[in-house]
């Protein structure tokens, strides 16, 4: 499957350059850019790869850019990649939405982020919980009613709640009156659920746009 494109919006080639060719990538935090193009290389012929870095330390953030010659290589490579790696195309540098995807995942990684709390993580066994911070005052569910004043990309939203295991389907839905965002999100246990809520919600996405996030009713006894 290719991405056709108006011939009056601009040159072929910057076209690829700027929205088809570059892939977004959550790594181990371990990765040197060589371990990440010798991952990649397989899907086709890689032009560059880079690593984001905290700019104090020069510490790797666990994302990375690759970029690749012509856009059927990076389908590819976000299609047949380890699921881990979380791959999607990145936002072109020169639109609005500049270095979105290294906001939010960036942000929803960081250890500080909305109280003393664990990351996500890479694998679920390494997830945990501290009892104390699980207590929860309202019903719960593996359902979760997600809502924005901007209205929600299926992919996007998708991406930043798959970083909770356990994610079953990820619903956005479009009202024509207004320009607000509306989702449902179900996991498969309601532990994800809560974890999910209790990272997300007020977690700012796109930066500046403050997400709220609910349980919702799902048919099941909540008081499991």
């Amino acid at each position: 499957v290719f991405i056709a494109q108006s011939r009056a919006s601009g040159s072929h080639r910057d076209l690829e350059d700027e929205e088809l060719t570059r892939i977004f990538v959550m790594i181990p935090k371990t990765y040197t850019e060589e371990d990440l193009r010798e991952k990649f290389k397989m899907y086709g012929d890689i032009e560059y790869c880079s690593i984001i870095k905290n700019k104090t330390t020069g510490e790797s953030k666990g994302l990375g850019y690759v970029r690749y010659l012509k856009p059927s290589q990076a389908a590819l490579a976000i299609e047949e990649c380890d699921r881990s790696y979380r791959a999607i195309l990145a936002e072109p540098k020169n639109k609005s939405s500049e270095s979105f995807e290294h906001d939010y995942y960036s942000n929803v990684m960081r250890p500080e982020l909305r109280g003393n709390t664990l990351p996500f993580c890479m694998q679920p066994e390494f997830c945990s919980f501290e009892k104390a911070e699980t207590r929860i005052q309202e019903p719960v569910s593996k359902r979760l009613s997600v809502v924005s004043r901007l209205p929600f990309i299926q992919e996007q939203l998708f991406a930043l709640f798959d970083l909770v295991p356990g994610l079953e389907y990820c619903d956005v839905q479009r009202d024509p009156h207004t320009n607000s965002g509306y989702a449902v999100i179900q996991y498969s246990t309601a532990a994800s659920a809560i974890y999910a809520k209790y990272k997300l919600h007020g977690f700012e996405y796109p930066p500046g746009n403050r997400l709220t996030v609910i349980f919702l009713e799902d048919g099941n006894d909540s008081s499991e």
